[in-house]
């Protein structure tokens, strides 16, 4: 049987992860060991962030909500207590999009809520 060299395979594969560490700052973006323990980590960080990202998202909108509503007098758990009383079905993503660039439209909403009780 013939003898099998490795190490193109090998040069091969340490070179993919060198270029999937790209950008990176130090040895983590050219030597092997580095590279692989830095993207390694940087795989995990981004898969919990994902997960992440949307719970942070949703507080912001939620603050940007709040900061519009008492600007127009009213508390945020009283804003949407009245809208689900009202049978608005607008999302807070929209919301906190009407109250930073539409306030004339937000604020119409908060004038249509607080004649509901």
């Amino acid at each position: 049987m013939t003898r099998v060299k490795r190490g193109v395979t090998a040069h091969r594969r340490h070179k993919k992860m060198v270029d999937a560490a790209k950008g990176y700052r130090g040895l983590r973006n050219c030597t092997f060991k580095q590279a692989k323990t830095a993207v390694m980590k940087a795989g995990i960080h981004s898969y919990r962030d994902r997960r992440l990202k949307k719970r942070t998202f949703r507080g912001l909108w939620i603050t940007r909500i709040n900061a519009a509503c008492r600007a127009n007098g009213m508390a945020y758990s009283r804003f949407i207590n009245a809208l689900l009383k009202a049978d608005i079905q607008i999302d807070r993503k929209m919301l906190a999009e009407l109250a930073v660039n539409n306030e004339a439209a937000f604020k119409s909403i908060i004038e249509k809520v607080k004649t509901v009780k």
